[in-house]
């Protein structure tokens, strides 16, 4: 049992920790500090419900329908290649946003400006807290929820490496340990997910002082689109 469990630990880490799309979005959503819960959530309850598909062995009857695998595929690099233009064009016509956080408040969408005089004021953070506004551009828009949701989503289901990894290899891998040890190597697997999306969702907070100007940010969003459109070339070109 513990055997099990701490081989599906270790493939579901060994399979979810390389960068990629997926975990890029999580860790820009929580540097920017929005819907983080709800982006590593997604992420993780993703990962369960594929692990299940393959250790219950559906991952197999998929496996005999492979036109589905280069429906998913093309699909996939067509989001990813809008994704990394869309973070190109952020990268090349810079909007000035920057992440401005007092004592633990949140991003800069959610306090008001500078004041007239360009020192600031002080404001609360939405508990109560006391937070000094520093006078530079704050986050200009702010990503809704499902705007949010909806690119996890995409990013998560369109990407045919969760289907050849999450469901097929660790589902094979998974049926080696047997009827009843499969269950706790999914176990290990599924913790796996939940350990990484979240830790990596809040974790991502601790680069807020690092992405503090405006010329990180186009960095930042220039690395993005670098891994987004290789990762879609990746997707088409044969190997």
């Amino acid at each position: 049992m513990a055997s099990s469990v701490l081989a599906g630990l270790g493939l579901g880490l060994s399979l979810i920790v390389a960068i990629g799309a997926q975990n890029v979005f999580v860790l820009r959503q929580g540097i920017r500090r929005e819907h983080v819960f709800a982006v590593a959530a997604i992420c993780a309850v993703s990962d369960l419900v594929l692990i299940v598909v393959g250790v219950s062995g559906i991952g197999l009857v998929i496996g005999q329908v492979p036109w589905l695998i280069d429906v998913v595929r093309w699909a996939g690099a067509a989001f990813l290649v809008g994704y990394g233009v869309l973070a190109a064009r952020r990268a090349l016509r810079p909007t000035g946003e920057v992440l401005v956080t007092g004592d633990g408040g949140d991003s800069a969408a959610d306090v008001p400006g500078p004041s007239a005089d360009g020192v600031g004021t002080p404001s609360a953070d939405g508990r109560g807290a006391s937070v000094a506004v520093e006078a530079r551009p704050a986050i200009a828009t702010r990503t809704t929820l499902a705007s949010a949701v909806l690119t996890c989503l995409a990013l998560t289901w369109l990407n045919p490496h969760v289907y050849l990894d999450t469901v097929f290899l660790l589902g094979s891998v998974a049926n080696s340990h047997g009827p009843e040890g499969r269950w706790w190597f999914a176990l290990g697997a599924g913790a796996a997910s939940l350990i990484w999306f979240f830790a990596l969702a809040y974790g991502a907070r601790l680069l807020g002082r690092v992405l503090s100007t405006p010329r990180a940010w186009r960095v930042l969003d220039g690395v993005i689109a670098v891994v987004m459109l290789a990762i879609a070339a990746s997707l088409v070109l044969p190997h």
